[in-house]
């Protein structure tokens, strides 16, 4: 039967009803996601790159990732050195924990899974609290890694596979190429590649003792002078520093070159580090990284013996 006109312009106010409701739909759900990543601190958003020694930002030389996931990457790679794993090891951890959680530490997962590499308290792999906490959980991932005979020597996959024991033991390969770009960075073989962009939500000053805290933590106490550990535990209320140094020890590889690698692990580390610390300057080798800005070379050349940590005032 014909429409009449009266008919016809019943459908189409009901028509452009429809579509302001499912605009308008849009927007709040828009709203809403917007109003959490500022409630969470916008954790979620890609805020940091690291990059190809050479400098590139083409397709498969460079990888951008959040700052809680750089920040979770840097302790990985950190506690994996200190144990002296090499960087193969850090590369195998990356991917796994990229497959698994994301780089999240994440409090749920396949039945008793959690943390960043999913492992489960029903399988020895020790308690929830002990699981969550990013230090413990690399620590036993790369202890059952060392288990494996010549494991950096076997594929990626392979190497994963004997320590997760995962129902899907092919996915990991996909995440090798990120895995060694963030490797090369946080142990130190490519210089000033990492950078990050915290957001400017910093509450008051930072404090020195809580970085030098989080370095113990991550690299063992050793990282820090015994004289700087103990100022902090007889600091009071003596003013808090805006600057934390950081002695570079040489590393592992002969002559100066151990030095430099292991100073830019310590530079990415806080670089990594500096949402949650309220770090917003990073100085080593004539380099120097701002919150904002990212890395530019220093006017005067600095030395390779320490890295020299800002914080927010």
């Amino acid at each position: 039967m014909p429409r009449t006109a009266s008919s016809a312009r019943r459908h189409t106010g009901r028509s452009r009803l429809l579509r302001i409701a499912a605009a308008f739909a849009v927007l709040v759900a828009l709203a809403g996601y917007l109003t959490a990543q500022y409630i969470s601190g916008n954790k979620g958003v890609e805020r940091c790159v690291v990059q190809s020694a050479d400098g590139s930002s083409g397709r498969g030389h460079a990888y951008r990732l959040s700052p809680e996931q750089a920040a979770n990457a840097a302790t990985i790679s950190a506690v994996g050195t200190t144990r002296g794993m090499p960087e193969r090891a850090v590369t195998i951890a990356l991917a796994t924990a990229l497959q698994e959680s994301g780089l999240r530490n994440i409090r749920h997962g396949d039945r008793d899974s959690l943390g960043l590499f999913q492992q489960r308290p029903s399988q020895g792999w020790g308690t929830e609290r002990q699981i969550l906490d990013p230090v413990y959980s690399a620590g036993s991932f790369y202890r059952h890694l060392a288990e494996v005979p010549g494991y950096s020597r076997l594929p990626l996959t392979v190497a994963a596979q004997r320590v997760q024991r995962s129902g899907f033991p092919q996915a990991y390969a996909k995440h090798e190429p990120d895995a060694a770009l963030l490797a090369a960075a946080l142990t130190g073989r490519t210089p000033a590649a990492l950078t990050c962009t915290p957001t400017q939500t910093a509450a008051g000053p930072a404090d020195a003792a809580k970085v030098r805290s989080a370095l113990a933590r991550d690299f063992g106490r050793s990282v820090l002078p015994a004289a700087a550990r103990a100022a902090d535990g007889a600091a009071g209320g003596a003013p808090a520093a805006s600057t934390v140094s950081v002695p570079v020890k040489p590393g592992r590889a002969a002559g100066d070159g151990g030095r430099v690698r292991r100073g830019w692990e310590l530079a990415h580390w806080a670089v990594a580090q500096a949402e949650t610390l309220g770090i917003e300057e990073v100085g080593y080798a004539g380099q120097v990284w701002q919150a904002g800005s990212g890395w530019r070379t220093e006017r005067k050349e600095s030395g390779t013996t320490q890295v020299r940590i800002g914080l927010v005032r």
